[in-house]
C-alpha cells in the first residue's frame, strides 16, 4: 500500500468521526465518507461524501460541511501528523444512487424476459395405498442329510 493510499484512507477514517462526533450543526444529514481523493504531493483532498435523504437535505449537509471546513481542517492538523495538513473540498458521491437506479431497471428487465405460462390446473388425486405382497412360507420342509 503505496503512502498515498495511507494517508486518504487515514482522512477518511478521522474525518468520518469528526464528523460523526463533533460537529453539531443542525443541518448536517446522515453523512457517509466514501472515500478521500488525494493529490501526489499530498497538499490537496477531495472528500468524497454520500447523504441519504432528498435533494434538499444534500444541499443543506453540504453548506454544512463547506462552513465547517477550517474547523475540520484544524482537527484533521492535531490528530494526524503530516507535514501538510490537506486543503479540503467536499463533494457529492452519487453512486449509491446511481448503482440503485440500475439494480432497478436490471430487475424490470428481468420481469419482462420471464416467459408468461397459462396457469395450470391441478385436479386433487386419490392414491391408493399399495399393499406389499409378502412372499409365502413354502411348506415344503427340508430334510436334513
Amino acid at each position: 500500500m503505496a503512502r498515498n493510499d495511507k494517508v486518504s484512507e487515514a482522512l477518511r477514517r478521522e474525518i468520518g468521526s469528526i464528523i460523526q462526533y463533533e460537529l453539531k450543526d443542525p443541518r448536517l444529514g446522515f453523512v457517509t465518507v466514501t472515500r478521500v481523493e488525494l493529490t501526489h504531493d499530498l497538499r490537496y483532498a477531495k472528500i468524497f461524501f454520500s447523504v441519504l435523504g432528498k435533494e434538499e437535505e444534500r444541499a443543506k449537509t453540504k453548506a454544512a460541511l463547506d462552513s465547517a471546513l477550517g474547523f475540520i481542517r484544524c482537527l484533521i492538523a492535531e490528530r494526524i501528523r503530516l507535514r501538510f495538513v490537506p486543503e479540503l473540498s467536499f463533494h457529492e458521491d452519487r453512486s449509491i444512487e446511481y448503482s440503485i437506479q440500475i439494480q432497478e431497471a436490471l430487475d424490470k428487465v428481468k420481469e419482462l424476459e420471464k416467459p408468461q405460462l397459462p396457469p395450470v390446473e391441478v385436479k386433487a388425486v386419490k392414491l391408493k395405498k399399495e399393499r406389499r405382497s409378502v412372499p409365502k412360507k413354502s411348506s415344503r420342509v427340508r430334510k436334513k442329510k
